[in-house]
């Protein structure tokens, strides 16, 4: 009896600390890490649209990031073209960690990134197994391309891509729109980042499923976005007819990253071939 009441006891109490965990709340209000520090604010004015938070940071090896979030004007009729950047973290070893974003070009050569990350809070570390919980809140970040690419593709050891995405003019605007209204909804209603339903790869789908219904249908190449390149060829998502292998050769950006560096002609250079 007595060993009865104590397995009821921990029942409960797994039961109780259960219900407790799954009405957690996200927060807005945390000690976040300085290029987590603000979520985007996003006003639309007819075709203008003023994103006040746009960040422009720089992340040196060995040394803290830093950086200035911007107030930059963006007008939809000059919208023209989308990019997706895949940051391959083993390119020797399992390809499926990796991190999606997109890139959205304007007809004066200029280009904004979007990344939907795990927001972190002062010494806490991104894990997988973390994301699973309830650990971290979710942010898109509004950057300047040099911002989310430079880094990646010259100081860590990542495979760095940015594919040209084939999508009508139209469509390009209206997932910059969908984009940007949920990045500055999350900074009045914050959510929970979620490693496998609610990741940097998975939102992205369903940011274009929102603009074109069923256009990627669910598959386990948005847990393991490593593979998200592949999914692109299948879907005739790549501009132009090319295999997986020669795609990967033809935007792989690294070396254009480590030629250029980080000045103005950035944007540019990693796109010549």
């Amino acid at each position: 009896m007595k060993k009865r009441r104590i397995l009821g006891g921990l029942g409960l109490g797994v039961v109780t600390a259960a219900l407790v965990f799954a009405f957690y709340p996200a927060s807005l209000d945390r000690n976040w890490i300085a290029p987590h520090a603000r979520t985007p604010k996003v006003t639309f004015d007819g075709d203008l649209v003023v994103v006040e938070g746009v960040r422009n940071f720089r992340f040196p090896p060995d040394t803290a990031p830093s950086g200035l979030f911007e107030t930059r004007q963006y007008d939809l009729r000059r919208l023209e073209t989308l990019w997706y950047g895949l940051s391959v973290f083993h390119p020797d070893g399992w390809r499926g960690p990796a991190h999606g974003f997109f890139s959205f070009g304007f007809d004066d050569g200029t280009y904004v990134a979007i990344s939907v990350e795990a927001r972190k809070e002062v010494g806490e570390d991104y894990g997988v197994y973390r994301g699973m919980l309830r650990t971290f809140e979710l942010i898109y970040i509004v950057g300047d391309e040099r911002d989310l690419l430079f880094d990646r593709s010259v100081n860590r050891p990542d495979d760095v891509y940015l594919f040209p995405v084939a999508a009508p003019v139209h469509g390009i605007g209206d997932l910059f729109v969908s984009m940007l209204t949920e990045a500055d909804r999350l900074g009045r209603e914050p959510k929970w980042y979620n490693t496998l339903s609610a990741n940097c790869t998975s939102l992205l789908r369903d940011h274009v499923n929102d603009v074109a219904p069923g256009m990627i249908p669910p598959t386990w190449r948005v847990v393991l976005p490593g593979y998200s390149d592949e999914l692109m060829i299948n879907l005739g998502l790549l501009q132009g007819s090319e295999n997986l292998e020669s795609a990967r050769l033809r935007w792989r950006i690294n070396e254009r990253a480590r030629v250029v560096g980080d000045t103005p002609e950035f944007s540019q250079a990693i796109r010549s071939e």
